[in-house]
Order: C-alpha cells, then structure tokens, then sequence
C-alpha cells in the first residue's frame, strides 16, 4: 500500500503535542548566541506539495545551492508525518514541512520559536467532506463522522459547518485513523468521513458518495510550509537563502509542460510512492505559490492573519495549547510590517518573507 499516504499532514495532535511538551526542555536553546554552522538538517513526509523537496535532493539541486553558500544540507524523510515535526521540535531536525495548524500547535505549542521561511502551497481540494445518500452538506446533521481528530480534517469539518448555519454540537466524531479512513467508508453504517487525497478520492468513489464540501472552498486556509528554527536561521541565514533557491528551482521546473518537467513530476511520483496519474491529480487540487513574488504575496496578504486567527481559535478550543493556556491568544504570531497577533512578547510562530523576497528580488 505505497500510495498511501501514513498520516501526511495530519495525526494525533494532542498526542503529538504533548510529547513536544516532554520532549522541549532537552532540545532548550543553551545561553548565548548560537554559533555558526554548515551542516543541517530538513524533514520531509510524503505530501504531494512537499515532494519537491526529496526530487531536489535526488536532482542535485540541493547540493548546487548548497555548495553556494559552502553548506551541507540533508533533506531526510520521516515516514510518520507527526513524528517528524516532533523530531524538529525536539532539535533533531533544523527545519520540516508542515502545515500552518501543525506549525502552531506542535512546535508553537511546546515553546520552540519558528519561523515558516517558505510558504509552498495551499490545499484546493485536496481535504474534503464525503457524505452517502445526501444532497447537501447541510444533510450531515445528527451523523456521526469519521475523521482524524484534532486535526486539518477536524478543523475543515468546523469551516463547512459554518457555512450551513451548523457547529460541531450538530454532529458526533469518531477518531479513525487515516490508513483506516478508506475501509471504514466503505462500510454501510459510516455515512459521513472527512480526510484527504489520496484517501479522498477513493471514497468519492463508494456507491452513493458525495463531495459535499472541501478546501477549495476556504482558499488559503490549509497551508504547506516549510519552518526552520529561528535562533538556527539567525546564526546561518545563508540557510534559509539557499533553501529558498532550491524551492524556487524545483518549482520552476516541475512545472514546466515540456519533457523536463514531466520528468520531475514522475520522479515526484515515484518518491511518493504513486503513479504519475496520480500524483497529477493530486497537484491539480494543491495550489503551489509558483513564484517567490507570490509567496510574498501570500505571506503579506491581511487574509493570512485571518486565518491564522480562525487556526488559533479553533485549536485552542480544542485545548491544543495545552493546560496552561488561558486565552487563544497565548501563543503569538508574527506576520510582514510589524503585524502581531496574541501575546506580543510570547511570539513563537514567525511568517518571515525574508529568503521569498530574495529570491524575488534575484538576490539569491
């Protein structure tokens, strides 16, 4: 079962969270300013919008762009999504891929001061509400819905039921985990589930299903990132320059609809374990900030921070920012021109454009 995706993007999260807790006071920044270095490490899990990543690697565009700036960079897969961002969490990792939500309430969460150097794409699709024998999602009412919990799907459940004048009192969840999402769908009493591709298209494929809401109807809110330690972009930001010369490279040529670029994009597939087809079908529901000047954009756009705002307070709702928290504004965010949102002297999620704007800018 290659082409499945083990838990991308999503898990346990409170779970998750809590190891992060455990595991934060071992990985403390030690007193002083951190000390240059040139050997580093990236995490990756299997996400048709991270792949890039490992195919760089592979391509030698990680090596080009690290010899530029006389560095080493390791781009190493983690099979379980939720165990590489603990593993970045904990120092073992320089910097992961990572989702916004994750972004906040694992790494944010534990204490660990990030920032997000990259912003690669946002799910257009690729999450999704599945119902059996209903006309709209507002038939979901009173069901019982399968999905990871505390998760991009819980929080997508959440969105879409607010555009039917619904709350999640109106329905009952049951946490499935993702490699189980697909065989529970398909059994006649589950008639309503949330996941995502490639799940999700195989159980838009079960007899009576419906798409009845997915991300393509809240744009920019499930986002792809990659974070690095701030302290460790601090001491070495010719990291995050050639990190963003290898994003902007790979982009470019996975893109292109020559040759080349379907080569990229089946070596992708490859990596991820999917067919070619496949992974095709699953770009055409991600939408890939395809330049820097448009992850610029994104980062500067005020609806970032309204999503971030939605993220936070669904999370802590939830109780994701652990015990201690009292407020949803516990953990601070930082965005472009200065702009904060929740405690201004607890930042510890950073949407910093810096290396987006270099690359841009050709100043690379």
């Amino acid at each position: 079962m290659a082409h499945w995706f083990p838990k991308t993007r999503t898990g346990a999260r409170l779970a998750a969270m809590v190891v992060a807790a455990l595991l934060l006071p071992s990985c403390s920044q030690p007193a002083g300013a951190p000390k240059g270095r040139t050997e580093f490490k990236i995490g990756w899990s299997i996400y048709a919008g991270w792949m890039p990543w490992p195919y760089a690697q592979q391509a030698g565009i990680v090596k080009k762009w690290a010899d530029k700036y006389g560095l080493k960079i390791e781009i190493i897969q983690v099979n379980d999504y939720v165990e590489s961002v603990n593993q970045y969490t904990a120092g073992k990792l320089d910097g992961v891929t990572v989702t916004n939500m994750d972004a906040l309430t694992i790494p944010a969460a534990g204490g660990k001061d990030t920032s997000a150097v990259i912003i690669g794409d946002y799910s257009n699709g690729n999450d999704g509400v599945v119902l059996k024998n209903a006309a709209s999602l507002a038939d979901i009412k009173g069901r019982t819905v399968n999905l990871v919990e505390l998760s991009v799907s819980h929080y997508l459940l959440a969105r879409g039921l607010e555009t039917v004048k619904l709350g999640l009192k109106d329905v009952k969840t049951v946490n499935t985990a993702d490699a189980d999402i697909v065989g529970a769908f398909a059994a006649p009493i589950v008639t309503a589930a949330v996941a995502w591709n490639p799940q999700l298209n195989e159980m838009k494929k079960a007899p009576g299903a419906v798409l009845a809401f997915d991300s393509s109807k809240i744009p920019g809110e499930i986002l792809d990132l990659l974070v690095v330690d701030k302290a460790t972009l601090a001491a070495n930001p010719n990291l995050g320059k050639a990190l963003a010369g290898i994003w902007y490279e790979t982009i470019t040529l996975m893109q292109q609809q020559d040759a080349a670029g379907k080569a990229a994009r089946a070596a992708m597939a490859k990596l991820a374990g999917s067919t070619a087809a496949s992974f095709d079908a699953q770009l055409s529901t991600t939408h890939l900030y395809a330049t820097p000047k448009e992850g610029v954009a994104a980062a500067a756009d005020p609806a970032l921070i309204t999503t971030m705002t939605r993220v936070r307070d669904f999370s802590f709702s939830k109780g994701l920012f652990g015990p201690g928290a009292k407020s949803p504004d516990a953990i601070g965010m930082s965005f472009p021109a200065g702009k904060t949102l929740g405690q201004a002297g607890n930042v510890k999620l950073r949407f910093d454009p810096t290396f987006m704007q270099l690359a841009a800018d050709g100043k690379l």
